[in-house]
């Protein structure tokens, strides 16, 4: 049986957003194939494009797979134009502050009136209620909820190493338009949906939330926890370090067996994983003794030949050589530069994280990220736009071409 990596192909959607929250979504919907057009703010397009340190790179990473057109909201004639735009669109999708797309003028209430199949996802900080009108950034949100609190030591907060709330929340919102887009099949109708980033993070705080409720007892920060598996840390080697979890007794004796620790493994205080917790104190520091003795490649070898969890302990330029990575599709040519299109520096970066029936059917790259307004004038000549309308638009600012 085919199976496709494309399963959206057919659909529209109409982008506009910026930095990571709205990009993401659109990077879904894009490499699950739907047409997603990224609408940028004329002249100068996505601010994300200009952006350094640790967000270099957010532009080229958040918006393969993507037309472009550059349009000014801010003038009539710019609005008028997204509006047959939207007449054509299954979808709209923005991560603007609130208000931001009612004062442009395309707010869900007037596109709807265009377009009434039209599924409008709007990301924000916070879904309904009484925090609906603040600003919010996915490390704001993080300490709100206590992510914070239970990434970093105690007395440290500290956020998560990666946009992980902006992620999640673009995630969520693309559950909610195939959630949206199933029961448009149903009634012929659209609807407004949306996720936000206060919401998604407290969702991750679940698990915390229902273990203070089971012991009576708050939550320590991750690195003070109180762990539920004895061995599930890093280890030291005599030339590097691994982390090494064993999860079950099952493991714990293949784990002995393996490494040779045939007196702990007849140890009556080790018999079982809760047991082994109470005596990590010396348990632990005595495997460290042993793995400190042998190379990393010798104990992840006898890891891999026992099956217990281990992996290296990575930083994120190793993912450009990982070998799973590359041996299965899990990394696409990606042009990283501010400008878009074939231009700076061709990198591998991860594809979606799903696949289609077998390793094969994972997305592909079909398209670099675009350039500002690369794609005005095909887009909006799909849309009906005469050539005379798409050269008036251009020559006046109101749409800018790359």
């Amino acid at each position: 049986m085919s199976v496709s990596a494309a399963p959206l192909a057919g659909l529209r959607v109409l982008e506009f957003s910026h930095t990571i929250m709205g990009p993401t979504a659109g990077l879904v919907l894009a490499d699950l194939g739907a047409d997603v057009v990224k609408v940028e703010p004329a002249p100068k397009g996505d601010h994300t494009r200009g952006l350094g340190g640790f967000a270099a790179g957010f532009f080229a990473a958040f918006n393969r797979n993507k037309r472009a057109i550059a349009i000014d909201l801010k003038r009539p004639e710019g609005q008028a134009a997204v509006h047959r735009l939207v007449e054509h669109a299954d979808i709209v999708l923005e991560n603007y502050g609130p208000g931001t797309m009612e004062k442009l003028g395309c707010g869900y209430e007037v596109l709807a009136a265009r377009n009434p199949r039209l599924i409008y996802l709007a990301l924000k900080g916070y879904l309904a209620g009484p925090y609906a009108h603040r600003p919010a950034l996915d490390e704001v949100v993080q300490f709100h909820v206590g992510l914070a609190h239970m990434t970093g030591p105690a007395g440290r907060p500290l956020r998560a190493g990666a946009s992980i709330i902006d992620i999640l929340g673009a995630v969520f919102g693309v559950v909610a338009v195939q959630a949206a887009l199933r029961e448009r099949d149903v009634t012929g109708r659209g609807q407004r949906v949306s996720s936000a980033l206060f919401e998604s993070a407290a969702f991750l705080m679940a698990s915390h939330m229902a273990g203070i409720a089971a012991t009576g007892e708050d939550m320590p920060p991750m690195p003070e926890r109180r762990g539920a598996w004895a061995i599930y840390e890093v280890f030291p080697t005599r030339d590097g370090e691994l982390f090494i979890g064993v999860t079950s007794d099952q493991q714990w004796t293949r784990f002995t067996e393996e490494f040779g620790l045939a007196t702990l493994a007849a140890d009556p205080r080790l018999a079982t994983n809760v047991m082994r917790v109470t005596e990590r104190g010396w348990l632990v520091p005595e495997l460290k003794k042993i793995t400190a003795a042998l190379s990393t490649a010798e104990v992840a070898a006898r890891l891999e030949r026992c099956s217990v969890s281990w992996a290296p302990v990575g930083k994120p330029g190793d993912m450009f050589h990982d070998a799973h990575l590359l041996a299965t599709g899990g990394l696409l040519d990606v042009f990283v530069s501010r400008i878009g299109g074939e231009t700076g520096v061709k990198v591998g970066l991860p594809a979606l994280p799903i696949e289609f029936g077998d390793a094969r059917s994972r997305g592909t790259l079909q398209r670099q990220p675009p350039r500002v307004g690369e794609h005005n004038a095909e887009v909006l000549a799909e849309a009906g736009f005469s050539p005379g309308e798409i050269a008036a638009l251009a020559a006046s600012g109101v749409a800018v071409a790359a």
